[in-house]
């Protein structure tokens, strides 16, 4: 089988249904931005040492954003259940906690930024919210997304907040503060 069928030359795709709709169809989106979400953690995870924690977690993460894709171009579980349960994200608030028992409480705004890893795991946050505003709009369409899928990308982006604080709490490297000029620090 060839990578390329040239079925998608003039603008459309198929859906997991094989339904053909345009590439700028919401699920069309959507399952895009779940794709670009994995992409860029795997460039974050890339950075990280070999002994890194974050490194299953992220891991485990990629994988659920994969089935979320699959699940947003219309694989669908035979029982109409999402692929994201309650349990992941119980697991990400269980992360978060026990990482900020390691950091220091924040005090000021974080900048994006410090080791590459903390860099691209706030690329990733960015991006985690903007599928999270698009699953919302999508919803409001009429669309049907799983409660479950908006609380584990609401849950995930505040993970890869603390985990980009994480990656630079392993890697010795010191977070950047926002400054701001009007208040003169």
């Amino acid at each position: 089988m060839k990578i390329y069928t040239k079925k998608g030359d003039s603008g459309t795709t198929s859906l997991a249904s094989g339904t053909r709709v345009s590439k700028g169809d919401i699920r069309v989106e959507l399952y895009g931005t779940a794709d670009e979400l994995n992409s860029v953690l795997g460039v974050a995870v890339s950075f990280l040492k070999t002994s890194s924690e974050l490194k299953g977690i992220l891991d485990r993460i990629q994988n659920l954003l994969f089935e979320l894709g699959s699940e947003l171009a219309g694989f669908h579980k035979k029982d109409g259940t999402s692929c994201i349960l309650e349990e992941d994200v119980l697991q990400l608030e269980q992360e978060i906690d026990a990482w900020e028992t390691s950091l220091v409480p924040l005090k000021h705004f974080v900048l994006p930024g410090g080791s590459q890893a903390a860099a691209f795991l706030h690329v990733a946050r960015t991006i985690a919210r903007k599928l999270e505003r698009d699953l919302v709009k999508a919803k409001d369409g009429g669309s049907p997304i799983h409660p479950e899928n908006l609380r584990f990308l609401n849950r995930l982006s505040d993970h890869l907040f603390v985990a980009a604080r994480y990656a630079n709490f392993e890697s010795q490297v010191q977070e950047p503060q926002w400054k701001s000029r009007a208040k003169g620090n």
